[in-house]
Order: C-alpha cells, then structure tokens, then sequence
C-alpha cells in the first residue's frame, strides 16, 4: 500500500503558484479543494520547548492549521523597543514567532496569524501596549496619532510575517484585519472607521503581505459594517446555533468560502465566578453541525494556555468599567480540547473522530503524542520574609508628585509608564487622630490596601462581598476609618494594583489608566499632597537581585509581604502549585512571575507549573502575598477549580 503523502507534499506537488483562494464558494489552496481544519493556540501562552509538542497533538488529531493571536504589548513592551524572541524582556521566551511559525510548517501545518493591532483574547488590554495611554489616543480608529504608533509596529512585524506566506514556502495562509471590529458599533454614538480598515489594508500591501485578507465578527450581531466586502472575505464568530451565521454570512457575501474563525469550544473565567465548562455532546453536536453544513472550522481555543505573569485581561458586564470591571483569572484553560497542561480531553477525541468523518483528502496523519507526565513535588516550607517597608527600600525609583498618578503615566521604562503590577503612594511625618477618616475619591484602579506604618488597616480579602466595599473598584469615594488610635509622624502607604485590563468593549472602555488617578486623597478634610510614588512591577532582574531576608515569626498577622522558599529538584517536571493555604496575590518561579492567586474567591486554585520554568538543582519559589501567607507551598499532579 502506497504511503499517503503529507499535508505539504499534497498542497505544494508541482510548485506554489498561488496561495489560499476565496475566489469561488469554497477555498482552494494551490489551486487544490481544502478545508480548514483549524485549532487557535497562542504561542505567548505556551512555554517554547513545548510548542512543538501542542503542535503534533493538533496536527495528530486531523487539524490542517494553527490559528494564532500576536500581542503587540509583549511584541513592543516600550516604546520602540520589540521582542520577538531575543529582546531580553521577562517574556522573550514566549515570544519567539519565527521559530514558532518554522515548527508549525516542520509539524506539517498551515497557519492562520492574526496580528492585531488589537487582538481581544482575554489578553491584558486586548493586546494593545499601556503606554499609549500617556497620550489623548482614540485607538482602534484612524486617529492619526494612533496610527503613527500601529505604522511604526507593523512595519516592523509584518517583514517579518511576510517571509512565511504560503506562497513563498511559508505556512502563513491568512491575515485577519482587526479583530471583531463590527463590535464597536454603537449606533448614534460610534459606527466602525473604514478609513481605519483601509490604512491596515494598505500597512500590509505595503509590506508584502499577499495571502487572503480577512475579518471576523458575529454575522447576525453586526453584518458587515466591520469589514470592507469588497476587499476582505467575512468569517464567523459564535458558540451555538452555526446555520444562522453561516446563512447571514452567505447573505452578506454570496459565492465565498464559509468558515467559522471562532468556534468557541468552551469559555474561560473571571475571578469569584463558577468554573466554565461546556457540555460535550452540544459541542459535538455543533461541530458535526459546521463540517455538514459544510464549511471551514478554527476551534477557539483547541490549547487555552495560561496568562503568565499580569498578563490577563478583563471584562465589563454592566455599567462602566470602573465598576463592573471583571478580571481574568491565570488559568486560560477554556475547557478546550487539549487542557492548559497539552493534556487530551473527551473534546479530543471527538474532533479526531469528525475530522477523520468529513475529510477527503488522503494525507498523512502523525501518530498521537504521549501525555507530558506531571508531578506533585513534597510541600516546601516558607523560611524567610521581607516586609513592606524593606520592600520599598529596594525600589530605587523613586518620583514625588503633587497628586496621586496613573502607573502609566510613570517617567519609568523609557518614557512608556508602568504597564503591569503594583503601585505605591507613600506620604510621611502624618498626624492621624482617632477614627480618621481616608477618602479616595471616585474608582480606584483596581484594588487598593492601605498600611499605617507598616501595619495594613483596609480589609483582607475574605471573598467576593469585599468587591462593593473600599478598596475595590465597584465603589466610587470609598472611605475607610483608620482606627481609634491617634498616631503622629506615621507613614501612609497606599498599594494599589492592576489586577487586568478589559480586552473588549466599545471604544470609550478602552480607557483604562490604573492606580489612584481619578480623584484626590483626603484624611478628614485635608487634601493629601505631594506623594513619594513607586513602581512595584515585580521584573525578574529585580526579584532575582532582592537580599536581606529575614526569618518570619508572626504567621498570623495579615500584611503585605514577600515570602521565600527554596527546592531542589532532579529532572523537571511539569506540576501545579497548590495555593490554597494562601490569601491573594502573585506566585514567582526563579524570578519568572507564574500568575495571580486568589484563594478566596476561586474558582482557579492551583497555577500550572510547565517544566521548562524549573530547573535542575535548587529552584526559588517567591510569593508576594497580600494578606494571610500559609506556612508552606503545596504541588499537584492535576488543576483544581471551584467557587467557595
């Protein structure tokens, strides 16, 4: 029996001479019948030694394609400054697109790269860099100083792209334009800037791009007024209900290829709400649904992944973002066919089995990958701490202002603000008489604890009711009583944090400066003025450099502080960190922040370690926790979800 030929031996016999065509009511890729069998996997999620492993699963399960987001704040951490794999932010490693497209082309798969400027993805400001905050931007139009920042970025990433068409030998067979640009309308306040879709059409002529140009929206939410029909083919977006969508989409653009770019397989959480979960007969169901009708299929997500660091985003689910603001946890698991971990779920299968029903082209499938094993590592014990106060005397910037600012507004990183962590307002030589009263007027951005020399006075978090009191972004003007003992020349310090930026709404919620910035600080009647302010934004280079550890004896005080523990490992393996001894707050792996914890709320309540952040020997496991710290940090084998 003859060997059947690979995905590329069966596309490119002969030569290239043409890429992925929407010419006719079905595509053809070289002049050949295709389907797209497409799943959505983020690189900036997945650690590099592991892409190629995530990638031969997809390939083994029948998938053609990877679908890809690219993150212009990762991408451009600075102004002016980029990392695309070797830029030397903490990030790099993940960062690295052209290894990443090269493995997915060695993996026998095509790609689908949607490159921004704003990609959504529940990713920390939808992909956008905080930095253009520090001018009056409206982003996401053809606002001419917005546009000068995307020309300067996509001239620089789209060279790049441009290499790996498909038609140059390269895996790339698709752009999208924007990201689910319909969705701005407003009708009567804001309708979508075409002037704005032609300038990013023009951006990727201009730099080589040749591959099919496309957008995606929900097709019965928004028609077409999100796209330009006359120059990009029209995907679909939507969990339920695809012959609905697949019919407007005929509607709107008859005689083209159908496809959903989103087929979202599950969902993804917010801190305090239930675990999502998708029923995997209705997800069959709708799959079997799509490839009968027939049309093309990019599962969103088929590998989740995680938000490292403070990379998650946020959303808005009534009112004004200042008070509804909803923020992503670190898990990206989505409930997708392959977990957060790369490992093979009941959804798997299915997709395996309804590939393998509609698809006619005889090519090659690799065989299905081993599971990457896991590990629960003994519980290490917490030896030594640094307080807040020792905490600060390590941040040497250091900038006094009249009032409180906006972390972005910062004259920190090159001139382009503070964009992730925390940040901190510090007044001293106070008298604080009895029950004085501390107002922060109008939202804080998004939480904030308040310490009295060195000693927190706000509330810990005991759950998801501490939302609508002080210290938390639902309430505007909240005011907190400072106790009923009379201090003089204290210290006030005011920790704010950015827990996320929303990554999707209308365009007026795109304005998301973080900190204390919406208002002044009073103690009683006094306006407080003149604030020592202080990034706390947790770089590797600074946390590896931190000394003068102490040993801890109060374990039952709340308090901000950093607590450090140390293990000694053999061969790397990947695990989950355990937190649920701990209050709220971040876990840091060998200077690498892994991600938020906040135990109380739920429902995420392990971090998923990958092996590649370990090393072999002794590792250093850092944990700034806000409130209660547990005595030790525990490991599992398994992700654990729930809502207390």
């Amino acid at each position: 029996m003859a060997t059947l030929p690979t995905l590329y031996e069966y596309y490119t016999a002969g030569g290239i001479s043409s890429g992925l065509s929407a010419s006719q009511n079905y595509f053809t890729l070289n002049n050949r019948n295709i389907t797209l069998y497409s799943g959505a996997m983020h690189y900036f999620r997945v650690p590099k030694p592991y892409w190629r492993d995530r990638l031969r699963k997809m390939r083994a399960a029948g998938l053609n394609t990877v679908e890809t987001y690219m993150p212009w704040n990762l991408h451009e951490p600075e102004i002016g400054n980029y990392d695309f794999g070797h830029g030397g932010s903490d990030m790099q490693e993940f960062l690295d697109i052209e290894t990443f497209l090269k493995t997915a082309q060695e993996e026998d798969m095509l790609a689908i790269v949607r490159p921004g400027p704003y990609i959504c993805a529940e990713w920390e400001y939808g992909g956008l860099p905080s930095w253009l905050q520090r001018e009056k931007i409206f982003v996401r139009t053809s606002d001419s100083t917005f546009m000068k920042h995307v020309t300067r970025y996509f001239n620089i990433l789209l060279p790049i792209l441009a290499a790996f068409q498909f038609t140059l030998g390269g895996p790339i067979i698709a752009f999208q334009v924007e990201n689910e640009y319909g969705n701005t309308e407003q009708p009567g306040v804001f309708m979508p800037d075409k002037a704005y879709l032609e300038q990013l059409r023009q951006l990727n002529i201009r730099n080589g791009i040749v591959e099919l140009l496309f957008t995606s929206d929900t097709p019965t939410g928004h028609g077409d007024v999100g796209t330009l029909p006359e120059y990009f083919l029209q995907t679909a977006n939507f969990a339920h209900n695809p012959e609905r969508e697949f019919d407007r989409l005929k509607q709107l653009q008859p005689n083209k290829p159908i496809m959903a770019m989103e087929f979202w397989t599950g969902w993804f959480d917010h801190w305090a709400e239930h675990h999502h979960t998708r029923d995997n007969r209705d997800f069959y169901n709708t799959l079997d649904r799509i490839l009968k009708y027939p049309a093309s299929v990019n599962m969103y997500m088929f590998l989740g992944g995680t938000n490292f660091g403070f990379l998650n985003g946020a959303n808005q689910e009534w009112g004004s973002w200042n008070e509804a603001i909803l923020h992503t946890t670190t898990s990206y698991d989505y409930d997708a066919p392959l977990s957060e971990a790369g490992d093979y779920t009941e959804k798997y299968d299915m997709v395996k089995e309804l590939i393998s029903k509609y698809n006619t082209v005889p090519i090659r499938n690799p065989p299905t990958p081993a599971t990457t094993p896991k590990i629960a590592y003994p519980n290490i014990q917490v030896t030594e701490r640094l307080e807040m106060d020792e905490i600060i005397d390590r941040i040497s910037e250091k900038f006094v202002f009249p009032e409180t600012i906006a972390m972005e507004n910062l004259p920190i990183n090159n001139n382009s603000g503070q964009s992730y962590g925390y940040i901190i307002y510090r007044k001293t030589g106070l008298h604080i008489p009895s029950h004085a009263k501390l107002k922060v007027e109008n939202h804080v951005c998004d939480t904030v604890m308040v310490l009295i020399d060195g000693v927190l006075v706000s509330k810990p978090l005991s759950g998801a009711s501490d939302f609508d009191g002080f210290g938390y972004w639902r309430i505007g003007s909240g005011i907190l009583d400072l106790g009923s003992e009379e201090k003089h020349n204290a210290t006030l310090e005011l920790v704010a944090e950015n827990w996320g930026r929303s990554n999707y709404g209308w365009l007026e919620q795109f304005w998301q400066l973080k900190g204390l910035h919406q208002g002044d600080v009073y103690l009683n009647e006094d306006k407080l003025e003149n604030w020592e302010t202080m990034p706390l934004e947790f770089k590797k280079k600074w946390t590896n450099s931190l000394t003068g550890w102490r040993a801890i004896s109060d374990w039952n005080v709340a308090k901000p502080a950093l607590y450090k523990a140390t293990f000694e490992i053999g061969e790397p393996m990947d695990t989950f960190v355990d937190m649920n001894m701990w209050t709220k707050g971040i876990v840091i792996i060998n200077g690498f922040v892994l991600g938020r914890y906040a135990t109380p709320l739920g429902p995420q309540q392990t971090l998923y370690l990958p092996a590649p952040l370990l090393q072999e020997g002794v590792n250093e496991m850092i944990v700034f926790e806000q409130f209660y710290p547990g005595k030790e940090i525990a490991f599992s084998t398994v992700s654990k979800f729930y809502t207390p």
